[in-house]
C-alpha cells in the first residue's frame, strides 16, 4: 500500500471511529429522548460510516497503477467515491425532510408532540464539537494529499455537525419552551436538511464534471499554453485538451516547431517541455504533445 492511500485509510478510520460512536450514542438518545429530530442526526451518521467505507474502498481501487484495461491508471474511481458521497447526502436530507414533513402535519392537525428530553440535546451538542473536530482533521489531511474523495467525506463530518446544530436549536427550543414550541424540533431539521442537499449538489457538480470529462478551469489552461511558449523553438500550440484522471491531470496539445530540426532534437525539446509541465502539475500528469513542422 503506497503512502498516500495509507495515510487516506488512516484518516477515515478514524472518522469511522467517531461516527460509529456517534451513530450509537445518537440512535440512545433519539429513543431515550423522544427526539425525531436526533433520530434524523442519527441517521445522518449512519450515511457518515457507510460513507467512510465507501472512501476505503474507492481509494484502494483508485490508488492501482495503470494496466492492460486501464491505460490512465484507475485515478477516477476516486472521483466516483465522491459521487457517491454527494448521492448519500441527498438521501440523507430527504431522509430527514420526509420525516420532519411528518411530524409538521401532526402538529398542524392539532396534535401535541411530545418535548424530547435533556439527553438528546447532550448528545447534539457533543456531535457538534466531534464533527467539526473530524472536519478539521479530514479536509486539512485530505487538501495536503490532494484527495477529492477525502475532502467531500470531510464536508459530509461538517454537514452532520451542521445537522446536529439543527438538532439542538430544535431540541433546546423544545425543551425550554415547550408545548406549541415543540414543533421546532422538525422545522430545525428541514432548514440542516436543505443545506445539506446544497453541499451535495457541489460535491456532484464537480464529480459528474469530471467524470464526463471536463476541461481544466481557463486560468490553467492558459497557464498551460505559457509553459510551452515559454520554449523559444515553440509556436502556435493549438488544440490544447485538458481533462482529470482522478486526482492527475492529462494534457495533449499540438505544436510548431522548425521544419529542419533533427528527429532527436524535436524529441529532446518535446522532452523538456513534459518536464516541466510535470514538475508544475505533477510527475503523474499524463502530457501527450503532437509536433508539426512550421508553416
Amino acid at each position: 500500500m503506497e503512502r498516500r492511500e495509507r495515510e487516506i485509510c488512516e484518516v477515515t478510520l478514524w472518522g469511522s471511529a467517531g461516527n460509529m460512536l456517534l451513530l450509537v450514542f445518537k440512535f440512545v438518545a433519539a429513543v431515550a429522548g423522544q427526539s425525531s429530530a436526533m433520530m434524523a442526526d442519527a441517521i445522518h451518521s449512519l450515511s457518515d460510516f457507510l460513507t467512510d467505507i465507501v472512501v476505503i474502498v474507492f481509494v484502494k481501487m483508485g490508488a492501482k497503477p495503470q494496466d492492460k484495461s486501464h491505460d490512465y491508471g484507475h485515478g477516477k474511481f476516486e472521483t466516483f467515491a465522491t459521487l457517491i458521497i454527494g448521492v448519500a447526502l441527498i438521501a440523507a436530507a430527504i431522509g430527514i425532510i420526509v420525516a420532519a414533513a411528518g411530524n409538521i402535519a401532526d402538529w398542524m392537525s392539532g396534535t401535541d408532540l411530545e418535548a424530547p428530553g435533556m439527553l438528546a440535546l447532550w448528545a447534539a451538542l457533543v456531535s457538534i464539537a466531534v464533527k467539526e473536530l473530524l472536519y478539521q482533521y479530514t479536509a486539512r489531511r485530505g487538501r495536503r494529499l490532494g484527495s477529492q474523495a477525502m475532502i467531500a467525506n470531510a464536508w459530509h463530518h461538517r454537514s452532520d455537525a451542521l445537522s446536529s446544530v439543527g438538532s439542538a436549536i430544535g431540541i433546546g427550543g423544545a425543551i425550554m419552551f415547550g408545548g406549541r414550541f415543540t414543533v421546532l424540533d422538525p422545522v430545525a431539521s428541514i432548514i440542516v436538511a436543505l443545506m445539506l442537499l446544497r453541499v451535495a449538489y457541489t460535491l456532484i457538480k464537480a464529480s459528474v464534471e469530471e467524470l464526463t470529462d471536463g476541461s481544466l478551469p481557463d486560468d490553467v489552461e492558459q497557464e498551460i499554453i505559457d509553459i510551452i511558449c515559454s520554449f523559444p523553438d515553440i509556436s502556435e500550440p493549438h488544440n490544447l485538451r485538458t481533462r482529470h484522471i482522478g486526482n492527475n491531470i492529462a494534457i495533449e496539445a499540438h505544436i510548431r516547431m522548425n521544419g529542419d530540426m533533427t528527429l532527436s532534437q524535436a524529441h529532446d525539446i518535446a522532452s523538456a517541455i513534459e518536464g516541466k509541465l510535470k514538475q508544475r502539475f505533477g510527475q503523474s500528469t499524463h502530457v501527450g504533445l503532437h509536433m508539426e513542422p512550421k508553416k
